[in-house]
């Protein structure tokens, strides 16, 4: 099984920066893309930013210029570096993989998510 922990959710005020993190642990033998999505209330899920094994990145056009999602993979961990925070901004932030894990003598691929992440801005 693997386990993806987020950290770095705040409440801050508008025009004010945040960095979170997601760091997966577990039978990993190597994690593919990488990303992060985001669901304020009442509103459906939607993708932030993504990033594939090889550094390349996607954004949404919401946040394009603003936020900067970066990997380590040593660290097994995503990052999301978000500036020049808006109050639409504000969601639960939740960060996925895919991960290939060991499964007996074999391996498997999914895709695994975390808990998430509350992010606040205040005008």
């Amino acid at each position: 099984q693997v386990q993806l922990v987020e950290s770095g959710g705040d409440l801050v005020q508008a025009g004010e920066s945040l960095r979170l993190s997601c760091t997966a642990s577990g039978s990993i033998v190597n994690i593919f893309g990488m990303g992060w999505h985001r669901q304020a209330p009442g509103k459906e899920r939607e993708l932030v930013a993504t990033i594939t094994s090889g550094g390349s990145t996607n954004y949404a056009d919401s946040v394009k210029g603003r936020f900067t999602i970066s990997r380590d993979n040593a660290k097994n961990t995503v990052y999301l570096q978000m500036n020049s925070l808006k109050p639409e901004d504000t969601a639960v932030y939740y960060c996925n993989m895919g991960v290939r894990t060991l499964v007996g003598f074999s391996s498997s691929l999914n895709n695994y998510w975390g808990q998430g992440t509350q992010v606040t801005v205040s005008s």
